[in-house]
């Protein structure tokens, strides 16, 4: 279990990075081109509409929170008896959350920003993982 607690951790910390992209790119006055590839795959559109903050919080600052809280629960609390049910608590809410997200980018906003599909990929691969964490703490 300790080694799938490494891979999550290390999986979060890379979900802090991206999200702290993603917040500078939110606070960018000028165009990024590394991550606008045209109408369709275009985070300027994503991180500066209307949906990129929740009562004033920058969507990619909840996400870079979320991740550190996941990263701490895989490596400092990793021994606590409750951490295998918080940690999938928490990916399971950070997945609900970047599939709304993902909704948005695709239906409303018309427009995939790399840096949320990364995020997704992320918190994709740390859901099934806390799934087993969980699972094998019940033994």
């Amino acid at each position: 279990m300790r080694r799938l607690m490494s891979i999550v951790a290390i999986l979060a910390v890379c979900g802090v990075i991206v999200s702290s992209v993603s917040l500078q790119h939110h606070y960018a006055t000028s165009k990024t081109e590394y991550c606008d590839l045209g109408e369709t795959f275009n985070c300027d559109i994503v991180n500066r509409s209307e949906y990129s903050s929740i009562l004033g919080i920058p969507v990619a600052l909840i996400g870079m929170l979320g991740y550190a809280a996941v990263a701490g629960l895989a490596t400092v609390y990793r021994e606590r008896r409750d951490t295998p049910a918080l940690l999938l608590g928490g990916a399971l809410a950070g997945f609900a959350f970047a599939l709304y997200l993902t909704y948005i980018e695709g239906r409303v906003l018309g427009a995939w920003c790399i840096l949320c599909l990364s995020s997704l990929a992320l918190i994709t691969s740390i859901t099934p993982l806390s799934f087993v964490v969980w699972v094998r703490s019940r033994d």
